[in-house]
């Protein structure tokens, strides 16, 4: 049997809640498969272990993470603590750490939700925003200084490396050559960003020469918003900077119903460190303890998982089920629905158990 380490890591606000679910349908996986096993560790590290300590996680807790096969995780941030502090304090510091620089965000319109675009429905939308996820605009360089007088001055310096453009341009191209429609759009705003934007616009030319049979095209972010609403039978695999895709990716989420059917990985391609998986939606605090939470992005975020560790077939069967509760109404509010994190737990966990394949 294979076995795999996974570090569990629910966090912040609704984040156990999510969590708690995706491993119960993990679970069910493990029991229909009958061929592999998730050994899995919860660490509570979180805002509330920041209130308890001062710290959101334990100095060597990236060290702890090392020996994992993949990391599950919540969400992070808390209404009384800093959002800096939480993201740097723990989300981060995983990420860069771990070099997990290409960020994965596939997004469709699943069977039984509606997308805000009228007359857009599922096959109509479906995309994956790859986003780098290790320099760029959120590089953490930077500084302030004179601070509280009139002349205080605040910088954010964006940092980009051929290194990092080039590899995450690979991963893009790579990522295109394998669906079936081999179509890549390569997002930018280099008429106003005249360095590191151009380079990203010089870099992409060159990996596109290594990928003849990927069809590329280039859009300023601003264009990009408007071609995501107005046409996005357009568009197929998206690569943008850290800042860029990040927001690219929370409109795309919409555009299919909801951010909580959005899911997310943190890929370190070369598989050097664990990589990890977590669900787009945050900590969503309106929401904590409602148990009206959707699961749906944290079971596509645990297919996402499944997949990089090799096992496919346990991940397409999950996304099987989660798409036959869906067709069949079993829908939490956020996409008009009146079921319950449970309810759609459940139903997902059953179709897990019933289905003939």
């Amino acid at each position: 049997m294979r076995q795999y380490r996974i570090a569990a890591i629910p966090a912040d606000g609704i984040g156990p809640e999510v969590i708690a679910a995706g491993l119960q349908a993990l679970e069910a996986l493990e029991r229909r498969d009958g061929s592999f096993r998730l050994d899995v560790t919860t660490f509570d590290w979180g805002s509330d272990r920041y209130r308890r300590t001062g710290s959101m996680m334990p100095e060597d807790g990236p060290e702890q993470l090392r020996a994992f096969d993949a990391i599950f995780f919540g969400a992070v941030g808390a209404p009384d603590v800093p959002d800096h502090i939480t993201l740097w304090g723990l989300r981060l510091p995983i990420c860069q750490g771990f070099d997990q620089y290409a960020n994965v965000r596939p997004t469709r319109i699943l069977p039984g939700i509606r997308s805000p675009l009228a007359g857009v429905g599922p096959g109509d939308l479906d995309w994956v925003i790859v986003r780098e996820n290790s320099e760029g605009e959120y590089s953490g360089h930077g500084g302030r200084a004179h601070r509280g007088m009139p002349e205080e001055v605040g910088t954010e310096v964006a940092i980009f490396t051929r290194t990092g453009v080039t590899r995450i341009m690979r991963y893009a191209f790579r990522l295109a050559q394998s669906r079936p429609r081999k179509l890549l759009t390569v997002v930018t705003k280099s008429n106003a960003q005249r360095f590191g934007m151009v380079m990203w616009d010089e870099i992409a030319a060159e990996v596109a020469r290594e990928f003849p049979d990927v069809t590329w095209d280039k859009m300023l972010v601003d264009a990009m918003t408007v071609r995501m609403v107005k046409n996005p039978q357009s568009l197929d695999t998206i690569v943008a900077t850290n800042l860029q895709a990040d927001i690219l990716s929370d409109l795309a989420g919409a555009l299919a119903g909801s951010l909580g059917v959005a899911p997310t990985a943190n890929i370190d391609p070369e598989r050097r460190y664990p990589s990890m998986f977590e669900p787009i939606h945050g900590s969503a605090f309106d929401i904590t303890g409602k148990g009206i939470a959707n699961p749906v992005a944290t079971f596509w975020t645990a297919a996402q998982m499944l997949d990089h560790l090799g096992e496919t077939a346990a991940a397409a069967r999950l996304m099987r089920a989660v798409e036959k509760v869906c067709a069949d109404g079993i829908l939490t509010p956020d996409v008009g629905g009146t079921a319950t994190t449970r309810d759609v737990t459940d139903a997902v966990c059953e179709a897990i158990r019933m289905e003939n394949i």
